[in-house]
């Protein structure tokens, strides 16, 4: 007598995945699927069934995330003689296992869906300060990690930080970091400096433990001694990038809502301008519409257009990560450089971030016009720029300037946040 049940199979399947499983102790070996086989019409039957059971799996997995087809396994199944002569069908345990731990990566994989409101656009809970000064909260460092190459002007650092889950924050909001220490000049604590968050609220591994801040060392140089002085460095940015897993880091906040991303219309289009590691926001809007499993990204319509300046292309911040959204997301991502020691503007001077911008101003207006946001995260020295540009083009657009400023400010679609 034959028995032979899609469970029986889809625990093969799942036994001889976790073999595969990264991280899973004492996890069992290859699943042997053992059958009471006749010869003839009932072994062929078993067959048949066994590879459609496969063939089921590997339809799903392949549909859902890509992985190769467990039909390969199917074939690769052979009928081993027993010293009773019955049957023993075994699959081949590689190919069986990529695809059942498919199946099991999609069926226990968690949907990014515990740390939102309800309905998920509602920002009339949204967490602000928390922790406080006099009260911190104590993370613990998991990585920090160069992420500029070697001919950037400077070193930029992606450090995640364990919150255990007790630190909730949304997209566009700051965490303030307090270094160790006392301050030399009346040995009073360091005061807090706030850094924005380069993580959505699931952070990096999507668990909602972790939140991920993006530092560029600061330093001086000393043209007298021709070398950095030491006495002069940021505090705490080299503490942040001089970390190692396992330091402690002592936190406040979050702070700020003047960069929440407008989620109530899924239509709306995000303009977005950065200088270096005010990168950081953007990142984590990006990460939320288009490359996490939200309600967010599920409705998102809308089209999202990024702008960076930074000096070379060694000093591009996570262009690995936006280039493989650009591709998934051809319409609804748009990627625009400013290479200032690389690129020239039409007048023969250096790319800045307002002579990008300057290229693609009538679009920039009229996306405005109809209701996109746009947001400004970075030094405050690339405000001027930008402003003088968009005064001039307004000004040939027959526009009053200041007007049409307060307008968009008025229906809150004007974000700034600059240091």
């Amino acid at each position: 007598m034959v028995k032979l049940s899609t469970c029986t199979i889809g625990l093969a399947l799942m036994a001889s995945a976790s073999a595969f499983a990264p991280g899973v102790s004492n996890a069992p070996r290859v699943g042997d699927v053992a059958l009471s086989a006749e010869p003839g019409a009932k072994r062929k039957f078993a067959m048949k069934t066994l590879g459609r059971a496969a063939g089921i799996l590997s339809t799903f997995a392949l549909a859902t995330t890509g992985v190769p087809s467990a039909a390969m396994a199917a074939k690769a199944l052979e009928v081993v003689e027993t010293v009773d002569n019955t049957k023993k069908i075994v699959g081949a345990a590689a190919g069986v296992a990529v695809a059942g731990a498919a199946a099991a990566t999609v069926l226990m994989k968690p949907k990014q869906g515990f740390l939102e409101a309800s309905p998920y656009w509602d920002q009339s809970e949204v967490p602000v300060n928390v922790y406080k000064n006099k009260a911190p909260f104590t993370g613990k460092v998991v990585s920090t990690k160069r992420i500029v190459g070697p001919k950037a002007t400077g070193e930029t650092c992606h450090i995640v930080i364990d919150h255990e889950g007790k630190f909730p924050y949304w997209e566009g909001q700051s965490w303030g970091v307090i270094p160790p220490g006392n301050r030399e000049k009346d040995g009073k604590p360091h005061s807090v400096r706030l850094y924005s968050i380069a993580s959505s609220r699931y952070g990096d591994d999507m668990t909602g433990n972790t939140g991920s801040l993006c530092v560029r060392r600061a330093t001086y140089w000393d043209p007298v001694i021709k070398a950095d002085d030491p006495a002069k460095k940021g505090i705490c940015s080299n503490f942040l990038c001089d970390t190692q897993p396992g330091d402690e880091v002592v936190m406040t906040g979050p702070a700020g809502k003047v960069m929440l991303l407008p989620e109530e219309d899924p239509n709306t289009d995000y303009i977005m301008v950065a200088t270096g590691t005010g990168i950081a926001p953007y990142r984590g809007f990006i990460r939320r519409l288009f490359v996490e499993d939200t309600p967010a990204a599920e409705a998102y319509k809308g089209q999202a257009w990024l702008f960076l300046g930074v000096a070379n292309k060694d000093a591009l911040l996570y262009d690995d990560e936006f280039q493989d959204v650009k591709t998934n997301h051809p319409d609804q991502f748009r990627l625009t450089y400013a290479l200032s020691r690389e690129e020239m503007n039409l007048d023969g001077g250096k790319m800045y971030i307002q002579d990008r911008m300057k290229e693609h101003a009538e679009e920039i207006f009229e996306k405005l016009d109809n209701g996109a946001h746009i947001y400004f995260c970075g030094l405050k020295g690339m405000m001027p720029g930008i402003q003088t540009m968009l005064e001039k083009v307004a000004a040939a657009k027959g526009l009053d300037y200041d007007e049409w400023l307060k307008g968009l400010k008025k229906n809150k679609q004007w974000h700034v946040e600059v240091y």
